[in-house]
């Protein structure tokens, strides 16, 4: 029990400096004893700062402390140097040894057991008999204990030999107190710990903006997807309707239109999605480096920690979207125009308009991807999709000209001017029965369906009062309810205008606008933007109602004509 006990004070009798017996031992003001050479020397290592630290504890004297012989501290240890101790060679059972690729244990002598964990302090790596005193003794209670580490001498300066605990922001480096005084000089430096938390905290907070960015990113993406897919029907409606009027000898011909048309939505489906790929690859990169910085904040190793964030990737690059005009250009710009000419030169004509057509799906296609390039250069100036035209000017480069679709009128609508107005009478027309045609409501739609950027003008006249405004294709028609009224449902929208007043109208629900509707009424859509407006048309444009919506299909302009009244789309 009395060898144990001196097995146990044997701790005790090592300066923590030298790690070794005490030699002149000398007590401090704060309590801790060293070596007399030992702690003169480290202190005058800080003869140039005026402040001296107890290596233990880290308490700061000034000035420096004198020192003296601790006679009683001296008689102890020169007692326990002649006491006999274990013998050298004493049984190693229980011992792990270190091997190849282990940490070593700095206070084994002759055969190196294996370290488990390296002090801060110290400097030095123990095993789990030598570490013992860490956990035992309050002389170590301020040590830093870390997993044992080969690299403990990284946290060493070269220049010095002094503990790296400073972290220069200028050079982007650790350093020790005395490099301050040298070539960092002047220098913006903070404590390594301050430094630590702060990259912790940018690290967060860079790694939780790259996943929202990543998000928006891949929601954008989807709703692209969605888009070109409402553009390709759209577009095929478009094409539909033009070779409906054709004989049978184009038939062929028609096809490979829809087929061009298909194959180009595809294609451009196709380069989303991949786009989408990308976003989820990244994604996953992104949840392994914030598992890896999971682990890093963590580690109390801060001079692993600051050079392992140098490694680290956040991505930040915007991504550039797929154009999304292309379709809708071809079919309302290119492919409208051309087919209508076909129909006075049938089989010499039609293969060589044809072939007009599809060199103008590689120029859009081509002029699509440039736009693209040009886009990604301004990427950075953060330039909204949805910004819309100010001026009229600006809207008519969204100009469509559209038609109206006599299988929808309801019967007391009458056409006039080729088709391009209607008026509602007290009489109903002789139409034939149509499973498109509004049976109750004074009502009429166009025939082709807005699945991008579209401009539209109308006038009206008449005390009856009109209504202006787009809906789904498959909006109800029979019958007198609301779900077959324009503006009255969740499927359609409605400016609605009087002599005296004027309202939007959705699901039901009814806004009153303030201004009063002027006889010449514009509509700007933006598909993917997601708004509906109208505006009373001048070269200012004077905005009536704004309206943001997500839209699920394609939209078709559909208009509510009142009694004695006349709307007409007018021709720009």
């Amino acid at each position: 029990m009395a060898q144990a006990g001196v097995l146990l004070d044997k701790d005790q009798f090592n300066c923590s400096i030298c790690l070794d017996v005490l030699k002149d031992p000398v007590t401090i003001p704060c309590g801790h004893s060293y070596c007399s050479g030992c702690i003169q020397n480290y202190w005058d290592q800080d003869d140039y700062l005026g402040v001296y630290v107890c290596p233990q504890c880290r308490q700061n004297f000034n000035p420096r402390p004198l020192l003296a012989r601790n006679t009683i501290l001296a008689d102890v240890v020169e007692i326990f140097k002649n006491t006999t101790l274990q013998d050298a060679a004493a049984p190693t059972a229980g011992r792990t040894f270190a091997e190849a690729g282990d940490v070593e244990c700095d206070v084994c002598i002759g055969l190196k057991s294996k370290a488990v964990s390296s002090c801060l302090v110290c400097l030095a790596s123990y095993c789990d008999d030598h570490v013992r005193p860490h956990y035992e003794s309050s002389a170590f209670k301020k040590h830093k204990l870390v997993a044992a580490s080969k690299r403990l001498q990284e946290t060493i300066c070269p220049r010095h030999d002094k503990l790296l605990e400073v972290y220069c922001r200028t050079d982007k480096r650790c350093i020790c107190s005395l490099c301050l005084t040298d070539e960092h000089k002047g220098h913006d430096t903070v404590l390594a710990e301050e430094e630590i938390q702060q990259k912790k905290k940018k690290l967060q907070e860079t790694s939780l903006k790259s996943v929202q960015k990543l998000k928006e990113t891949e929601k954008e993406l989807r709703y692209v997807i969605r888009y070109i897919k409402h553009s390709t029907e759209a577009a095929q409606e478009e094409s539909e309707r033009i070779f409906s009027k054709l004989i049978r000898s184009i038939e062929k011909q028609n096809s490979e239109v829809k087929e061009l048309i298909r194959v180009q939505g595809k294609a451009a489906v196709s380069q989303a999605e991949e786009e989408l790929e990308k976003i989820q690859k990244e994604m996953a990169e992104l949840k392994r480096t914030g598992a890896e910085v999971e682990k890093l904040s963590h580690t109390e190793d801060h001079i692993h920690f600051l050079q392992k964030c140098k490694s680290l990737h956040f991505p930040t690059k915007s991504m550039e979207m797929p154009s999304t005009d292309a379709l809708h250009y071809l079919m309302y710009k290119t492919t409208k125009g051309a087919l209508v000419n076909l129909k006075d030169n049938l089989d010499d004509t039609l293969q060589k308009e044809f072939s007009k057509i599809s060199e103008k799906v590689t120029l859009l296609k081509e002029s699509s991807s440039k736009n693209n390039s040009e886009k990604a250069k301004v990427k950075d100036a953060d330039i909204p999709y949805n910004s819309e035209p100010k001026t009229r000017a600006d809207f008519l480069q969204y100009y469509n000209d559209i038609i109206l679709d006599p299988n929808t009128a309801n019967s007391y609508l009458c056409f006039s001017d080729g088709q391009r107005a209607v008026t509602t009478r007290a009489d109903p027309q002789p139409y034939a029965d149509h499973p498109d045609r509004f049976t109750s409501w004074a009502q009429v739609l166009c025939k082709a369906g807005m699945a991008g950027r579209c401009y539209w003008e109308i006038e009206w006249t008449g005390n009856g009062g009109v209504s202006v405004g787009v809906c789904y294709k498959n909006m109800s028609r029979a019958g007198g309810g609301s779900e077959c009224k324009l503006g009255h449902n969740s499927k359609s929208w409605t400016l609605d205008c009087s002599p005296t007043a004027c309202s939007f109208q959705h699901n039901k629900e009814s806004m009153t606008i303030s201004a009063q509707c002027a006889s010449r009424i514009g509509v700007y859509l933006d598909f993917r933007g997601g708004t509906l407006s109208f505006f009373n048309v001048s070269d200012a444009m004077v905005l009536l109602h704004k309206e943001k919506i997500t839209f699920t299909q394609p939209l078709y302009p559909g208009f509510w004509v009142g009694l004695g009244s006349t709307l007409k789309l007018c021709s720009i």
